[in-house]
């Protein structure tokens, strides 16, 4: 790998998805091509800038990339090919890494919560994972879909059990697992 005298440059490069943040133009099409820039403190092409110039702390505490959709609009228009949406999964995770999270996106806790349950049951129960999203985040948004969930319980589309993988599947989904952790995954 090319070292670019920018040590942040160089971390973001190492993780799988921040590859193209070298090859950045700063031409702004990820940043009108993305529906959620109105909401982002630093646009998709201004964090790009601010990585390159080395503002680690003002980068990773940014909320910007938690705001990103992965609708892979910027990744589809972007004349360098760089993929936008996986560039900011890198920079999410150096954040959940040094254990920077924005409080106003309540995506992180949605990204453990999801972990956890995915490790271990090997699915993503709704019911139960939506529970206790709303119970750690604001346990009173909840009373908000509980007449949508009423709905989707009565008619079969929303379960109460929670469906756990067969032996076969856990001992694939931990091979996974150890895969991704050996390979620096968190």
């Amino acid at each position: 790998m090319e070292k670019s005298g920018n040590a942040f440059v160089d971390e973001i490069s190492s993780i799988p998805g921040g590859e193209g943040i070298r090859l950045c133009i700063q031409c702004g099409t990820c940043t009108a091509s993305c529906p959620n820039a109105d909401r982002m403190e630093h646009t998709p092409s201004q964090l790009i800038a601010m990585a390159r110039a080395g503002m680690r702390k003002e980068v990773l505490a940014s909320k910007a990339m938690w705001y990103c959709l992965s609708c892979y609009l910027c990744t589809v228009r972007c004349p360098r090919g760089i993929k936008q949406t996986e560039l900011m999964h890198a920079l999410e995770y150096l954040s959940i890494k040094e254990g920077v999270s924005p409080g106003e996106t309540l995506t992180p806790t949605m990204y453990r919560l999801f972990n956890h349950y995915a490790c271990s049951l090997g699915s993503l129960p709704e019911l139960w994972f939506m529970t206790r999203f709303y119970l750690q985040t604001n346990p009173l948004r909840a009373w908000r879909i509980v007449p949508v969930a009423l709905n989707m319980l009565r008619r079969g589309r929303l379960s109460l059990r929670r469906r756990r993988l067969t032996t076969e599947g856990t001992g694939q989904l931990r091979a996974i697992l150890h895969k991704a952790e050996s390979l620096g995954g968190v």
